[in-house]
């Protein structure tokens, strides 16, 4: 069996190093049910700190096509990897497409499959913001709605297909993001004192944040909030460490906003550096999705900065409080997080075998397409 694997994104490539592996192993042991992966790799995030360093720290396999798609605007963009993703997939002939999460990657390579009539396998099918001014719901609901394999990382995921008419194919297997923090979690121990050193801070005595999502960037107001909330909370003795995303960094120029020493923003850090930052910190501060799962299973408080989230259980469980882009909510929550805090009920996303799963999956349902 061959699939073409879609990837262009940060939190695509954790994502797939654990497919990835669960592929390759899954291959070793069943060899005449060996799964054969095309990996394309779109270009969306180019840069070292954003790309390659994930491939070479997580051994994600090296990819068989980069299509060297780089920033641009969304329709410019996904028109441009829809075409050259096709000439792939035409090329190789995949008994279908695997794609990840709710980037503009995602939804080309899901197009351009359907378009020639290949399977679509998606992983983290059914997440839903309610929020359709955000590109990635957009991307989200059209790709679930056009996949074959819909693979969930929660009961609410499943649930979200259900009230949409989307019941077949529908697969709860778990988060294949938490398979990353059980493999690389020793790894990432392992350079915790190395990684606070560098930026000269001490565990639980700063706070993490990031910021990178286009609703609070794209926007001078959300971000200047923002900003200005960091440099409130921010200490000698309690610094905000913010990894700067690409994204952040230009439209901060463009605003001319600022931040000052108080605030240690920092280049963006690789997946290994990023837990080993989120396990010592006091508190983070996030719109990241996968960010907000990961303190999640740390067991560090997180404020969200939306005003809504597709991982509505950590808000549930009382580790997760949004806040929005407001600069006093975001504030009093930090200052009164401790008050709100319940019990972690980890159970909710961690089955570790998630991606061995997928695999399983796609070769039982792929092999009976084949076959009829």
């Amino acid at each position: 069996m061959k699939i073409v694997s879609v990837i262009g994104a940060r939190p695509q490539f954790i994502k797939a190093a654990a497919v990835s592996r669960a592929i390759i192993e899954h291959s070793k042991d069943y060899p005449d049910w060996a799964i054969n992966e095309i990996i394309v790799h779109t270009g969306q995030h180019y840069d070292t700190n954003m790309s390659q360093l994930f491939f070479d720290e997580l051994d994600i396999p090296r990819p068989d096509y980069n299509l060297g798609i780089n920033s641009c605007f969304h329709g410019e963009q996904t028109g441009r990897m829809l075409h050259k993703i096709e000439s792939v997939l035409i090329k190789e002939d995949p008994d279908c497409c695997l794609v990840y999460g709710d980037t503009n990657s995602t939804l080309a390579g899901a197009l351009a499959a359907t378009k020639l009539r290949i399977r679509i396998a998606h992983v983290e099918a059914g997440l839903r913001s309610f929020n359709r001014k955000m590109p990635e719901e957009i991307n989200r609901v059209m790709t679930d709605h056009i996949s074959d394999l819909l693979f969930c990382p929660t009961e609410t995921s499943v649930a979200n297909l259900s009230n949409e008419g989307i019941s077949a194919g529908v697969y709860l297997i778990g988060d294949v993001m938490f398979d990353c923090m059980r493999l690389y979690n020793k790894k990432a121990k392992s350079i915790e004192q190395k990684a606070l050193k560098r930026i000269d801070i001490r565990p639980n005595a700063y706070y993490l944040a990031t910021v990178h999502r286009s609703e609070n960037t794209d926007d001078s107001e959300r971000l200047n909030h923002i900003f200005q909330a960091f440099e409130e909370i921010s200490t000698e003795d309690c610094p905000v460490v913010l990894p700067l995303h690409p994204r952040t960094v230009k439209y901060a120029r463009k605003y001319g906003l600022k931040l000052t020493n108080s605030v240690r923003a920092i280049q963006p850090v690789s997946y290994l550096e990023m837990v080993a930052l989120e396990t010592n910190a006091r508190l983070i501060l996030t719109d990241s999705g996968g960010v907000q799962k990961e303190a999640y299973w740390l067991n560090i408080p997180c404020i969200t900065l939306r005003d809504e989230t597709e991982w509505t259980e950590t808000i549930e469980s009382g580790w997760n409080v949004l806040a929005g882009a407001d600069r006093y909510r975001i504030i009093d929550a930090v200052r009164n997080f401790y008050n709100r805090r319940s019990e972690n009920p980890k159970s909710v996303y961690c089955n570790d075998n998630a991606a061995k799963e997928i695999c399983k999956v796609l070769q039982e349902a792929v092999s009976h397409y084949v076959q009829t």
